[in-house]
């Protein structure tokens, strides 16, 4: 930002320049680096820093520097899609991939818990497995939560891994970092995840990215089934679906 351009920022401006040289960093990012980004006094952003920190729409990472965006700020971004068209045509999205499919279709986003279910179209079935909006779930033995792991840039995929719990939820849950990160590189490499009974015994998913207009994570689009009726061959056979949907949710935020 030119010397020009900073004198004419208005002082209540500045907050949410901050906010969005957080979410755009990719990262972790300090208050002095923001101030160096945007050409502000070191002591005007970790004023306001600290003040957002206070009211949650920034966080910090324990034993870690710098900056990452908080719930509130999160939430914030989440209302602003909910309150337009767009959620309107993202849930037609997912209906139309519902009917291809056969089965529950899911669109969940990264929160501070886990993944977050935002939107869903159920399956006609009777026999089906139950997570409402609103459900947070496991990264680690999600599709749609080792989608997310595998989008990050490799250092901070590892160290996002060794922080987890790696709780054994069925025996097929990875529990060993390590492990884990093989899987994740080669989800990084296919461009989807899939859960073989990770999460629940006798489910399995698929899972795609949802990227914004700068190829970054957004979301991950989902389906998923009951192993008697959804293979994990089946699921592969209909990426296909869930890779076009991916990219109309993609546009819909250009």
């Amino acid at each position: 930002m030119s010397e020009d351009e900073n004198e004419r920022m208005p002082t209540n401006l500045r907050a949410l320049f901050i906010l969005e040289a957080v979410g755009n960093s990719g990262s972790l990012i300090t208050p002095t680096e923001i101030a160096r980004n945007l050409d502000l006094p070191k002591q005007t952003v970790h004023r306001i820093c600290s003040r957002l920190l206070e009211e949650g729409f920034l966080a910090r990472e324990p034993g870690r520097k710098g900056l990452r965006p908080g719930r509130r700020m999160r939430d914030l971004a989440s209302a602003l899609l909910q309150a337009s068209h767009v959620h309107q045509m993202r849930h037609q999205i997912l209906m139309k991939v519902a009917q291809q499919v056969s089965e529950t279709v899911n669109y969940v986003m990264p929160g501070e818990e886990g993944m977050h279910y935002v939107d869903r179209v159920e399956t006609d079935w009777a026999f089906r497995v139950q997570l409402p909006i609103g459900t947070d779930v496991p990264f680690h033995c999600t599709a749609s939560g080792k989608t997310f792991l595998a989008s990050l840039p490799p250092k901070t995929r590892q160290q996002m891994v060794f922080s987890l719990n790696l709780e054994a939820l069925t025996s097929n849950t990875f529990t060993e970092p390590d492990a884990l990160l093989r899987e994740l590189d080669d989800v990084s490499r296919v461009g989807y995840a899939l859960d073989r009974e990770e999460f629940v015994d006798g489910m399995v998913a698929i899972a795609v990215p949802v990227l914004d207009s700068q190829k970054r994570f957004l979301a991950a689009l989902a389906f998923h089934g009951p192993l008697i009726r959804l293979s994990i061959e089946s699921a592969v056979s209909r990426l296909p679906v869930l890779q076009s949907a991916a990219k109309q949710l993609a546009e819909l935020l250009e």
